[in-house]
C-alpha cells in the first residue's frame, strides 16, 4: 500500500522535524496527520491517483502549518481561496526547477529530499528542446492544476464533513471559482499527431525494427498498442494490481480475439483486438522465439525489463523508447521537407498515440461512440465525444460562406 512517509519534507527554512505526539511545534499535528492518512487510504488500491491526491493535499497541509499557521480542520472559506492566490502565486523558495524524488535513501533510512519543492517550473517539450530551461520567475499553475485543487480539495473537505471532523465544506462554499478557472464553450483541443506523422512514425518505427530488431520490435509493438488498443502508458507496465501478461489476450467462443486490462480507477476492461494488432502481436512473439499466438496458461509477461529477468515495471524506459521513434520521425519530416508538420509534432508525447487512435477510429472509420468509449475506458459518451471532429467540421462548413453582404461576390 502507498504510504505518506514521516517527517514530511519541509521547506522555506524551517526546522525539520518528525511528528511526535509531545511536540507543539511539529510540523503536523496528530489529528491533522490521522485524517489525511485515512482518507488517502481510500485511494490506496490506484497509485496514480493516490500520489496526485497526496500532492494537493501535502501542499495544503505545508502552507496551513508554515504559512497560516492552522489546522486543516480550521481553515475556512477565506482560508481556502487564500490557499488558492498562494499557489498561483507561490515564493520562489517553495519552486523547484526539475522533478526531484521527495524523499532519498540515507544511511538504510528514507529521509526528507533537501530539494524537493511543493512547486515546479517547467516548460514545453520543444521550447527545452529550443535550449529554453525552466525558470522561478515564469512559474505559471495551469488551468488543469487549478481543476485538480478544487476537486481533490473538494472531495477531502466533503470526507471530513462526512464523517464529522468539520461542520462545513470550505472548498464548496466558494462560490466565485469563475476568478480562477476559465469556462470552455467548445470542447477542449485533443493533442493528436496528424495523418502524416502518424504515417511517418509507423514507417520509422518499422524501419528502426528491421535494422535492430532485438531492441525496436518492442518499440513497433508498444507503438502498435498504444494506437490499435488505446492503451495509456501506465497500463502497459506492472504495478501491485496488475501485470500485463501475453496471455491477456485471449480468443472467445465466437472466434473474437480480446484483450484485458486493468486501468486507470482500478477498473478492469476488455478491449476488442483488431486483425492488425493481431498480426503486431504475432510478428513481437516470433522475435521473442515465441508461438504466433499465447496460450490460456501462458505465463510469459506482455512486456519484460531490458536486463535481467521479471516484468517491466518502469514506464519510463518506454516513453524513451517511444521518443527516440518521435525524434526520428521529426527528423524525416524535416528531410521531406514537412516543416510544419515537424514543428507540430516537437511537443506530441506518447499519450497522443493514445488521442490518435480514438480520434482515427471516430473521424475516419466511423467507428460506434460507445464502442471507443468501452474499448478506452471512458466513464461517458461525453468524454469520447471529444474526440470527434465531424461536428466541428460540418460547424466550420456551414460558416465558411457567410456573406457581410449578400451583394458580395
Amino acid at each position: 500500500m502507498p504510504k505518506l512517509p514521516i517527517p514530511l519534507p519541509v521547506i522555506d527554512g524551517i526546522k525539520e522535524s518528525c511528528f511526535d505526539k509531545s511536540s507543539t511545534d511539529s510540523i503536523v499535528n496528530q489529528n491533522d496527520l490521522s485524517a489525511i492518512l485515512e482518507y488517502l487510504k481510500q485511494y490506496d488500491g490506484n497509485k496514480a491517483t493516490f500520489d496526485a491526491y497526496r500532492r494537493e493535499i501535502e501542499r495544503l497541509l505545508q502552507w496551513s502549518r508554515l504559512i497560516a499557521k492552522k489546522s486543516i480542520f480550521d481553515l475556512k472559506r477565506q482560508d481556502i481561496q487564500e490557499y488558492i492566490e498562494f499557489c498561483l502565486n507561490p515564493p520562489k523558495s517553495w519552486i523547484s526547477t526539475k522533478r526531484v524524488p521527495r524523499f532519498i535513501e540515507r544511511n538504510g533510512m528514507r529521509m526528507p529530499n533537501p530539494k524537493w519543492r511543493p512547486f515546479v517550473a517547467t516548460v514545453s517539450k520543444r521550447d527545452f528542446k529550443n535550449g529554453e530551461r525552466p525558470d522561478k520567475n515564469n512559474y505559471q499553475l495551469s488551468q488543469k492544476s487549478i481543476r485538480e485543487i478544487f476537486t481533490v480539495l473538494g472531495s477531502f473537505y466533503n470526507y471530513l464533513l462526512m464523517d464529522e471532523k468539520i461542520t462545513a465544506n470550505p472548498v464548496a462554499l466558494i462560490k466565485q471559482k469563475s476568478k480562477y478557472l476559465q469556462k470552455r464553450q467548445q470542447q477542449a483541443i485533443v493533442m493528436r499527431l496528424s495523418e502524416k506523422q502518424w504515417q511517418t512514425c509507423l514507417q520509422v518505427a518499422k524501419e528502426l525494427a528491421d535494422e535492430n530488431p532485438e531492441k525496436h520490435e518492442r518499440t513497433l509493438f508498444i507503438l502498435s498498442a498504444l494506437y490499435l488498443l488505446y492503451l495509456r502508458i501506465s497500463e502497459l507496465v506492472s504495478n501491485d494490481r496488475w501485470a500485463p501478461m501475453m496471455k491477456h489476450f485471449y480468443q472467445k467462443a465466437d472466434g473474437s480475439w480480446w484483450f484485458k486490462i486493468v486501468g486507470k480507477g482500478n477498473k478492469l476492461r476488455e478491449i476488442a483486438v483488431s486483425d492488425d494488432m493481431l498480426s503486431a502481436l504475432k510478428r513481437y512473439r516470433e522475435k521473442l522465439n515465441l508461438s504466433p499466438l499465447p496460450s490460456p496458461n501462458e505465463k510469459t509477461y506482455l512486456l519484460s525489463k531490458e536486463k535481467g529477468k521479471g516484468e517491466m515495471t518502469d514506464s519510463r524506459y518506454i516513453r524513451r523508447l517511444i521518443q527516440y521513434c518521435f525524434d526520428k520521425t521529426i527528423n524525416k519530416l524535416r528531410e521531406d521537407k514537412l516543416f510544419s508538420e515537424a514543428d507540430s509534432m516537437e511537443s506530441a508525447t506518447v499519450h497522443w498515440l493514445r488521442h490518435t487512435g480514438i480520434s482515427d477510429d471516430i473521424n475516419k472509420r466511423g467507428r460506434p461512440i460507445s464502442h471507443v468509449r468501452d474499448d478506452a475506458g471512458h466513464s461517458s459518451s461525453a468524454i469520447t465525444d471529444r474526440y470527434n471532429d465531424i461536428e466541428l467540421k460540418e460547424r466550420y462548413e456551414s460558416a465558411k460562406k457567410k456573406k457581410l453582404n449578400e451583394s458580395y461576390k
